[in-house]
């Protein structure tokens, strides 16, 4: 009898072995198996927040068919202590294994609230805005000018929140001093700046940063940008252009960058500015003589006086006949890119044509025709 119950005993325990041993096959198989999620989501993970929290949330939000198989799978891997506070993009179809892994890797957060100080021409602006994961779009949530209006509410609620994340969105030609007037505005960084950087050596892009960095930083990244960017511009140049170098380029890509607005008209504008050089005629741009004048600090807020247009200054483009002697901006790229590869045109002349772009002309005789419509359209425009 009890050799029958032995037996017995063995054939449960190769029965039992063979069924926890398929149950583990299982459970590793739909742990790194393809999940249910139909579109992405934004995932918060609190600080404190459990395994047990995380997963229960992902089960109401359908991103996993278990709660408990993406415990035991985390716990297995050693994982379940290592959540990162922070708010995570889950793509679709996301496995409980990768699912796992993005809530552990660390690092900033992917997704969910962020504020974006945005530097520009004529004003500062402080955005908070939402990642909406259905579109991978950004909804504004907030908005404020921090010049003169109180922080509302709203902005406060999300910018001591652990998984916000801060960018810094610097405009296509602002100057220097605006761009340090800018960050001295933002609270979340630290430290002063010893000195104006010079004209035109940052780069006007997009900067991720977080609580603590410092304003020095943040513009020799800037600067690091620029300088990459001249560097391979200047490599890739167009043959016999009237640059002696990339100092000249910038120079030239901030008369473009603050011609115009319209992407479009880059290249014809570069191509204007870069046949008056060769004809060695003036480049008579409006820009340049503004920044002799407010020397970059801010807007002049008026028109040119004819005086200002006739002052022997060294930005006085009406008087010099060449590049003025340092930029008058920060350009972006794309008139960098611009400067030193113009559109092959003949034109010498452009002027407003009334749709936020230019009228561009070879002859002066058309030139004054292009001049004619436009002073109608200013008339038209004040009559009303």
């Amino acid at each position: 009898m009890w050799r029958h119950i032995a037996s017995n005993a063995l054939t449960m325990l190769i029965v039992a072995t063979f069924l926890l041993g398929g149950l583990i096959l299982w459970g590793q198989t739909e742990y790194s198996a393809e999940g249910p999620l139909e579109e992405q989501i934004c995932l918060r993970v609190e600080r404190g927040s459990t395994v047990n929290r995380v997963s229960l949330s992902l089960q109401e939000q359908g991103a996993i068919r278990s709660g408990m198989l993406l415990r035991v799978g985390m716990d297995y891997a050693g994982l379940a202590s290592k959540l990162k506070a922070g708010s995570y993009l889950v793509p679709a179809k996301s496995s409980p294994k990768d699912i796992a892994d993005i809530i552990t890797r660390g690092g900033a957060s992917t997704c969910g609230t962020e504020i974006v100080y945005r530097i520009g021409v004529t004003q500062l602006s402080n955005l908070v805005r939402e990642l909406d994961p259905a579109t991978s779009t950004y909804v504004e949530k907030v908005k404020f000018d921090p010049a003169s209006e109180e922080a509302p509410a709203a902005y406060l609620a999300v910018r001591d929140r652990e998984d916000t994340r801060f960018r810094i969105a610097v405009a296509e030609g602002v100057t220097s001093w605006q761009i340090v007037e800018g960050l001295k505005q933002i609270s979340l960084l630290a430290g002063d700046v010893a000195a104006v950087p010079a004209e035109g050596s940052l780069a006007p892009q997009s900067y991720e940063v977080k609580k603590g960095d410092t304003r020095a930083a943040v513009l020799a990244e800037m600067a690091a940008r620029q300088e990459a960017i001249l560097a391979q511009a200047w490599a890739a140049r167009v043959a016999d252009l009237p640059l002696k170098s990339p100092e000249e380029a910038l120079i030239l890509a901030s008369l473009i960058e603050k011609e115009t607005g319209v992407p479009e008209e880059r290249r014809q504008v570069a191509s204007v500015f870069v046949n008056r050089l060769r004809l060695g005629m003036k480049l008579q741009t409006d820009p340049a003589v503004i920044y002799g004048i407010t020397k970059g600090q801010g807007v002049l807020g008026r028109g040119l006086r004819r005086s200002e247009l006739r002052a022997a200054t060294p930005y006085n483009t009406y008087v010099i006949p060449a590049l003025t002697p340092t930029p008058i901006a920060n350009p972006g790229r794309a008139s960098i890119e611009a400067a030193l590869d113009p559109d092959s045109t003949n034109y010498i002349f452009f002027v407003a044509d009334g749709t936020g772009g230019h009228a561009f002309a070879v002859t002066l005789a058309e030139h004054n025709a292009n001049v004619a419509r436009w002073r109608k359209i200013e008339a038209d425009r004040a009559a009303d």
